[in-house]
């Protein structure tokens, strides 16, 4: 379910130690029905009895539609218009292509109707996923693990985010492997994506500004050009 794995520590000694750990928040996800995870043991207690205590097939779900996003079905950033040669959705925007949740909960369905039943709701605002088919209002996407499924395009965004994917990390002053570290990121941390070219990307979170390799990052394709 996402959850943070063993991953490659940072060695203290090899630079001055990052002043500042972004650590990583779980889960991504969970089944239908269960309880919003909560920070403490009281909270989740809390949280755990008034799911219980709650009536009707919503309790523990999330949400499908947003009524205050753009009615237009075209999800994705600047440079996602599909070009000549490149596989095009219904909206005229290039498959596949990556975006990220605009909200805290967002419902996953096994096909592209509210008929059809969910799957997972996704807990985890700004998580970026790959959108892989469109359909209608719809869109199919996939996450880091691979788990697929229909999403309403209402509750997704053009911003790209990208997430740690190979155990804690550095984010660096400048895109070099000596360059001192400003922070440690752990696996499954969610930052912003500023740009990213060659090997290397600029990252934003909680204020810090830095860059990681290409290969570090779960979010953008090793051929992309992001500006």
């Amino acid at each position: 379910m996402l959850d943070r794995k063993p991953g490659a520590q940072y060695q203290k000694g090899a630079f001055p130690e990052p002043n500042r750990t972004v650590p990583f928040m779980s889960p991504i996800r969970t089944e239908p029905g269960a309880p919003k995870p909560a920070g403490s043991a009281p909270a989740a207690l809390l949280a755990a009895l008034l799911w219980l205590a709650a009536s009707g097939p919503a309790a523990g779900q999330g949400r499908d539609l947003d009524p205050e996003a753009a009615p237009d079905t075209a999800v994705g950033s600047a440079g996602d218009v599909a070009e000549e040669g490149e596989r095009r959705g219904p909206s005229g925007l290039k498959l596949p292509r990556f975006v990220s949740l605009r909200a805290d909960e967002v419902n996953m369905r096994t096909g592209p109707g509210m008929r059809y039943p969910i799957d997972w709701v996704y807990r985890r605002r700004d998580l970026p996923v790959e959108i892989i088919d469109e359909f209608d209002t719809w869109r199919r996407v996939r996450d880091a693990e691979g788990t697929a499924g229909w999403v309403h395009q209402s509750m997704l965004q053009g911003r790209r985010r990208v997430m740690v994917a190979v155990g804690d990390i550095s984010l660096r002053r400048d895109p070099q492997d000596d360059s001192r570290p400003v922070a440690l990121l752990q696996q499954g941390v969610i930052a912003e994506l500023e740009s990213c070219g060659g090997d290397w990307c600029v990252l934003e979170i909680e204020s810090l500004k830095g860059w990681v390799k290409r290969s570090e990052v779960w979010g953008v394709y090793a051929d992309e050009d992001v500006n």
